[in-house]
């Protein structure tokens, strides 16, 4: 059984802006899966993001584009190796113009923080420490 992948699609008003922005971030794209309308952000060997120009976008669907900057459409949150990590990629979101929307959580077990990139789309990382999670 193959280990099962995940195509996240979000809508971008500017596509070379937000390659640009997740450069900043230490992310890479697969270029077979780049063009003018789109791109295919690389998270891990099972996990994509394709950023795709908000025209194109509409063409996979007949509901209108939530604006995120006004709405909140979803959460995305990733997994982070240490509450370092987390610090890190927030901080570099901030650098390269990204906001953070909420104050980072730290409940001892677990530490979140995250970002609204460019167009608005809500980021969290997260890291658990499961050597001192709660029991139930």
């Amino acid at each position: 059984m193959t280990t099962p992948q995940i195509y996240v699609n979000l809508p971008v008003k500017d596509l070379q802006q937000s390659i640009t922005f997740f450069t900043k971030l230490g992310y890479t794209f697969n270029p077979q899966f780049t063009d003018h309308k789109a791109t295919c952000m690389v998270i891990s060997d099972s996990i994509y993001f394709m950023l795709i120009v908000e025209e194109y976008f509409q063409t996979f669907t007949n509901k209108p584009i939530a604006d995120a900057k006004k709405v909140t459409e979803a959460i995305l949150c990733l997994s982070a190796e240490s509450r370092e990590a987390v610090d890190d990629i927030t901080s570099k979101a901030v650098a390269a113009g990204g906001t953070i929307p909420r104050k980072a959580q730290d409940h001892g077990w677990m530490y979140t923080k995250g970002f609204q990139d460019l167009d608005g789309h809500l980021w969290e990382y997260i890291f658990m420490d499961h050597s001192v999670l709660p029991e139930n």
